[in-house]
């Protein structure tokens, strides 16, 4: 029987640090038997590692009676319901900071395709276009103004970087920071005052869908929308009909409400740079966040407590 169990596929690195802490692990989606080979690895298991099917919630903690943390692989944690996991004094943990810069690049590589439609002009290219004449004029960068919803870790990054490009920046969040960045109390405020709204916040019961039809209006037809967080933020059919009617220009996503589902719309557009979900992506990043994870497991094996556990729950 394992010490721990991992929920859904890791980077090596978590493995093999656990191994060489002597700690022993089982992978829940080799077990088999549904249910019933949850319960058979809940009799010892003391922590879990990931998500199941996408989500920890009190259903799957109660196949885990023993367990005492969960470490989640990536910064975001709404994969876990950590109201359910609080109630039983199990510690959650995320890996924050590892992946912040990496996340932030991918921002501004996301926004850069956006304005500049470069997917498309590369498309362009391959499909022969090019010898019948040049690819379209696009937008500018020059001049812009860009506001950032959630100025935390990932987001005060990505406005380093929006003020390396010359760009002004604004924000919205749930209160005023010490920042030299303009602050506006409403998301519909900040998105009538800037040409470029970045998505950056947590997902939470607060923020789901809050960029709604409103905000995307208040934007209006010459502003772009970017998305690193999650899908959630942002209510989908507003912005497929925001896109479809040109009441906003452009839209760059990394995230979608239903991964890895793309709705056919979106698909269609050739005003949408869509990724993959690849915002912290590289070997470099997700091995540092495996690192984390394993760390936080290791320290409280330990005896030491959590790293990095999240603010809703135990720190152990």
């Amino acid at each position: 029987m394992s010490d721990i169990v991992l929920l859904s596929p890791l980077v090596p690195i978590v493995e093999k640090t656990l191994s060489d802490h002597g700690l022993s692990t089982a992978r829940a989606w080799e077990v088999g038997d549904g249910d019933a080979g949850l319960v058979r690895l809940g009799q010892t298991a003391r922590a879990l590692a990931g998500t199941y099917g996408g989500r920890v919630d009190a259903t799957l903690l109660a196949r885990f009676p023993k367990v005492e943390i969960v470490a989640v692989f990536g910064v975001g944690y709404d994969s876990v319901d950590v109201r359910a996991a609080a109630a039983r004094g199990i510690v959650v943990t995320n890996t924050p900071d590892v992946l912040t810069e990496e996340v932030a690049d991918t921002a501004m590589g996301l926004l850069l395709c956006t304005v500049r439609e470069l997917p498309q002009a590369e498309r362009y290219l391959r499909e022969g276009k090019w010898e019948r004449g040049p690819f379209r004029l696009t937008d500018t960068l020059r001049n812009k103004s860009v506001g950032i919803f959630g100025l935390g870790r990932i987001g005060r990054a990505v406005a380093k970087r929006c003020e390396a490009f010359g760009l002004r920046v604004a924000y919205h969040g749930r209160a005023p920071q010490q920042v030299p960045y303009a602050y506006y109390p409403s998301l519909v405020a900040l998105a009538r005052e800037v040409d470029i709204l970045v998505v950056a916040a947590p997902a939470t019961a607060e923020t789901k869908n809050a960029v709604n039809a409103d905000v995307l209006a208040a934007l209006g037809p010459g502003g772009v929308l970017v998305n690193i967080a999650r899908g959630s933020l942002v209510d989908e059919q507003a912005l497929i009909h925001a896109l479809a009617s040109r009441s906003i220009h452009a839209a760059g996503l990394d995230v979608l409400a239903n991964e890895p589902h793309v709705p056919e719309e979106l698909l269609a557009m050739d005003n949408v740079v869509l990724l993959p979900h690849v915002g912290s992506a590289s070997i470099a990043t997700r091995d540092a966040m495996g690192k984390l994870v394993a760390d936080n497991l290791v320290s409280w094996f330990a005896g030491r407590g959590a790293i990095t556990p999240v603010p809703e729950t135990p720190s152990g």
